[in-house]
């Protein structure tokens, strides 16, 4: 699990915190990931449905999921994840309540631990309630839940005109099973399973008496998933966690791992090859690094190169999979609507209703103009690092489509550039690439074809890359070709984009040949 930001509280709000009736800001926000799923909560756990919420493939299967007792939200002691990103814990307290019986139970008498995990398209979470007063107490825990099934985007702030059916909960003793059937012809489900039955079961809330008796604890187990489970247990959940953390571990140890003399120097390694297996998925192509938690968990082209790049001296097998990944879904026929051309390596794959129904075309998106000659780069940067040449000469057709790609890309202006082909794209198509995130010195946005000054840099360490490639596989005329065109590309932007008068490069050309000379001297 990983931590991915923090907001600071003002005094009253962190005040207001305590009182059931406030809103409540978490101090931080926390997320799991395992295969194709991930969940984002806050530090008590809570999904409370804003940008939070359980996700399978693309659509969030749970918007809400809160915790009450005494009908009270409970007290933050503290949250941590564990070292490998598997298990979140967060520590929790009672804010003063009355039992069952209408007997005063005083704030921290009793103390809730949840424990949290994902695996295999489920989420676990066990929560022990511990009595640590005199008395036997009855006390009443809820759990709040809902399930929008909104799309990616939709939670990020897509808009729809229509949407699919939402089915009546169907409950019975100890689930409740949430259906939403998709315009897209799937049915989406979301069944919530508990170990044992709730005193009263509704649509939205399942009530648990607890008898905790003095100076002892009770345990709930729930699990999450695309099916009821059989019956949430002990067994269930350690053997879930044991599977999830086996399976980490495996991650984690791929490739060489390195050691030092410095403890904190130690650490840092170690915490950082747990989030990069946290962000690597199993797919039929081998180990791929997603963008990020939450917004990018999947397969983006740039991104995966550039961790596996970054990955090359100690874990070569990430790079494989990258890039048999990204050959397998190289483009093959021109398309407006996904910025797509023959020999053009993807940018972004997604899952969801929407891209299904091709309302945005980010199903399997080909609009970044810089992800084919990195992975131009990526495949001889491998070479160079495994002499793995059985492997690039399987790859070899793809690298040569790509290269076509490329070469045809700057045929017109020397340079490689973009323009997004429909209104659905993005405007802007390199590692920049919000609307506004190229611009000239006076704030103008530039009319495109758009060339960035790092592009052709790209463009140039693959040309010189596939060269070397080439000689090696005795194909000279092709390395010959492929040597003139980096050497032709070095000289235009030399001569194009460096800025003798402010010392540096610009960052773009622009359609009408006119540098974007924003740098430190723009103003």
């Amino acid at each position: 699990m990983a931590q991915l930001d923090e907001r600071q509280l003002d005094p009253a709000v962190a005040l207001a915190s305590l009182d059931a009736t406030a809103p409540r800001e978490p101090h931080r926000l926390f997320a799991l990931k395992q295969g194709d799923c991930f969940a984002v909560a806050d530090a008590y756990g809570d999904i409370r449905g804003a940008g939070d919420g359980f996700f399978r493939d693309d659509t969030r299967v749970l918007s809400e999921f809160r915790l009450t007792v005494g009908g009270r939200q409970t007290s933050l002691l503290g949250a941590s994840l564990s070292q490998d990103n598997v298990l979140f814990t967060t520590n929790l307290t009672n804010l003063p309540i009355q039992s069952a019986g209408g007997r005063d139970i005083p704030q921290g008498a009793i103390h809730i631990e949840r424990v949290r995990l994902l695996w295999q398209d489920r989420l676990f979470e066990r929560i022990t309630l511990s009595n640590y007063s005199r008395e036997h107490s009855t006390i009443n825990v809820s759990l709040h839940y809902s399930a929008d099934f909104r799309d990616m985007f939709e939670v990020r702030g897509s808009t729809r005109l229509k949407r699919g059916l939402a089915h009546a909960a169907e409950t019975d003793a100890t689930s409740v099973l949430l259906r939403y059937d998709g315009l897209d012809g799937l049915a989406r489900l979301s069944a919530i399973s508990f170990s044992q039955a709730p005193d009263q079961l509704t649509a939205n809330r399942a009530d648990f008496l607890i008898a905790v008796t003095k100076r002892s604890r009770k345990v709930l187990y729930v699990e999450v998933g695309p099916e009821v489970a059989d019956k949430p247990d002990r067994d269930r959940f350690r053997a879930a966690a044991a599977r999830a953390r086996f399976g980490m571990r495996a991650k984690r140890r791929h490739g060489a791992t390195v050691r030092s003399s410095g403890r904190v120097f130690n650490d840092w390694v170690e915490r950082a090859r747990a989030d990069v297996a946290l962000l690597t998925t199993e797919l039929a192509t081998g180990p791929y690094p997603y963008a990020g938690i939450p917004w990018f968990s999947t397969a983006f082209g740039r991104d995966g190169v550039i961790s596996a790049l970054q990955m090359l001296w100690l874990n070569p097998g990430l790079a494989r999979g990258v890039l048999a990944f990204l050959a397998q879904h190289q483009a093959t026929e021109t398309s407006p609507f996904s910025d797509s051309q023959p020999g053009k390596i993807m940018h972004e794959t997604r899952k969801g209703e929407m891209v299904a129904l091709r309302e945005l075309p980010f199903g399997r998106y080909y609009g970044g103009v810089d992800t084919t000659p990195l992975y131009i780069y990526l495949a001889c940067a491998y070479a160079d690092r495994t002499g793995d040449m059985a492997f690039i000469d399987g790859l070899w057709p793809s690298l040569c489509a790509a290269a076509e790609w490329t070469e045809e890309a700057g045929r017109e202006t020397g340079f490689v550039t973009y323009q997004r082909a429909a209104e659905s794209g993005l405007a802007n198509q390199g590692w920049k690439d919000s609307f506004d995130s190229v611009f000239h010195a006076d704030g103008r946005i530039p009319k495109g074809p758009i060339a960035l000054v790092e592009v052709q840099g790209y463009v140039f360490a693959a040309f010189r890359g596939l060269a070397k490639l080439a000689r090696r596989r005795g194909e000279d005329d092709k390395a010959d070709h492929w040597e003139d065109r980096a050497e032709a590309m070095r000289v235009a932007v030399e001569r194009d984009f460096w800025l003798d008068d402010l010392g540096f490069y610009a960052l773009a050309i622009d359609g009408a040949g006119e540098p974007c000379k924003a740098g430190r001297n723009s103003s």
